[in-house]
């Protein structure tokens, strides 16, 4: 048995099928919701709100991302801020003795490249600068150096101007009688200083059998021996080979 609906226009009932209703002739049309046009409008509409909303979340992400940035970046240069002007409120608000050794400390830390240790005793030693101890380690505390590089900037000038050796260097920079570098410091002077060791013995080879008249066996021994130059065995022969008979 076909399947009956009811007609539109008059409410008798019709097949399903049929194009018009035998009783009125009214057209037997598809609901809107069934005709393919309509379907395909709607799915048009779906797609095109699913897609605005994407970008609109992509777009409320980005805008959130930038706005977090920005308020980061203003936080951390504010910290910034803050903590240099907590600084120059401290150096502002330090004893006039204390501003004077830091003034002094710069010059000889970044002028005449000294140690730490050797700064203090330079602001505080009686044939220096008299500071109370107070204000030397005020200035040693807030100075602006590179240890380090002071170092380097030393271990280049006793290499290459005084001809020192490797171990004689390094003593140097670390000793109490010397500059009073940290061995930390020293060592790294001593793998970056830019020098050449067997010239160096060469040239004090030289002065000791010019100036001293030594024999070329007591210029050697002298050349090695850890109370004199510290050179190497493989330097100090390089330099008796090169001596003038």
């Amino acid at each position: 048995m076909p399947k009956m609906i009811q007609c539109k226009t008059c409410g008798k009932e019709i097949v399903k099928n049929a194009k018009t209703c035998p009783s009125c002739g009214a057209k037997n049309k598809k609901p809107i919701y069934k005709r393919w046009w309509f379907i395909v409008t709607v799915l048009i509409v779906i797609i095109g709100a699913a897609s605005s909303g994407g970008n609109k979340n992509k777009q409320d992400v980005a805008t959130s991302d930038t706005t977090n940035s920005s308020i980061s970046n203003t936080k951390d240069t504010s910290e910034t801020h803050n903590n240099q002007d907590a600084t120059n409120d401290t150096k502002d608000n330090a004893p006039k003795e204390y501003q004077s050794a830091l003034k002094k400390a710069d010059s000889y830390a970044n002028i005449m490249n000294l140690s730490k240790k050797g700064l203090y005793q330079q602001l505080t030693s009686d044939a220096g600068e008299k500071f109370t101890e107070e204000a030397a380690q005020y200035a040693v505390d807030n100075v602006k150096a590179d240890w380090k590089n002071n170092a380097l900037k030393k271990a280049d000038s006793y290499a290459n101007t005084m001809n020192l050796s490797k171990k004689g260097l390094y003593q140097q920079l670390t000793s109490d009688a010397g500059e009073k570098f940290t061995e930390e410091e020293a060592q790294y002077a001593i793998d970056n200083v830019k020098a050449d060791w067997k010239k160096n013995a060469l040239a004090k080879a030289k002065t000791y059998q010019n100036e001293m008249n030594m024999s070329k066996s007591a210029v050697h021994d002298q050349l090695v021996s850890d109370a004199g130059e510290k050179f190497t065995e493989e330097e100090a022969q390089y330099a008796i080979n090169n001596l003038e008979n």
